[in-house]
């Protein structure tokens, strides 16, 4: 990996004081397949290690190559410094264990607001929030849901979804997930803007090298 960086940050940069251990040391429920496994499995010890915690690992063929981590402090939060911070720890940890065979642009990246949802603390975190979930197997042949977190529980988080004969409750069972994010809505970015200040605008932040 050679070349400049490229940073994206919206929003007020002020560093807050990241979550504490047991954040991070929350595992997480979905989890990848394959080389992205594999990427997952170097990466989210270098990130314990500085404070951070791994959202997702996503390699794409987005701009010839592309290996997307998705990082956030045990808060939650996740500034353009930080995006760097994780970039400067993970890059040459990459380049010594070298899983891609092939040049690729590292893009780290904070969870956005429509954030992926992958430790029960998201779950709880966003409850009352509408979210779209994708079961392995699923609960009698459906394995799509959309609907409102309502509630979370040991093993189970209860959804409130719309049905042909109107609104049901389906609880739905965190190993059985696939994937699961939060879905883009007035409230949730009313949500968002208050966790970071008044004003201050979603916090997030990019960071590319090529």
């Amino acid at each position: 990996m050679t070349g400049a960086n490229d940073n994206e940050a919206a929003g007020n940069d002020n560093a807050h004081p990241a979550g504490g251990a047991d954040a991070l040391a929350e595992p997480r429920l979905v989890r990848e397949a394959g080389l992205d496994a594999r990427i997952a499995a170097i990466v989210e010890p270098v990130l314990a290690d500085i404070g951070y915690r791994l959202v997702r690992v996503r390699l794409s063929g987005r701009d010839g190559l592309t290996l997307q981590i998705m990082a956030e402090r045990g808060d939650g939060e996740m500034t353009v410094e930080d995006c760097e911070t994780v970039s400067n720890a993970v890059s040459p940890v990459l380049d010594v264990e070298d899983p891609i065979d092939k040049a690729y642009n590292l893009e780290i990246s904070s969870p956005g607001i429509d954030r992926p949802l992958v430790r029960r603390s998201d779950f709880e975190r966003w409850a009352g929030h509408l979210a779209k979930v994708e079961l392995n197997f699923g609960i009698d042949g459906r394995r799509r849901f959309r609907g409102r977190i309502a509630s979370v529980h040991d093993d189970v988080f209860d959804m409130e979804i719309e049905t042909e004969d109107g609104p049901a409750k389906v609880a739905l069972p965190f190993d059985d997930i696939a994937d699961a994010r939060l879905i883009l809505t007035d409230a949730l970015i009313d949500a968002a803007l208050g966790r970071t200040g008044a004003g201050a605008g979603p916090r997030g932040g990019k960071a590319r090298h090529h």
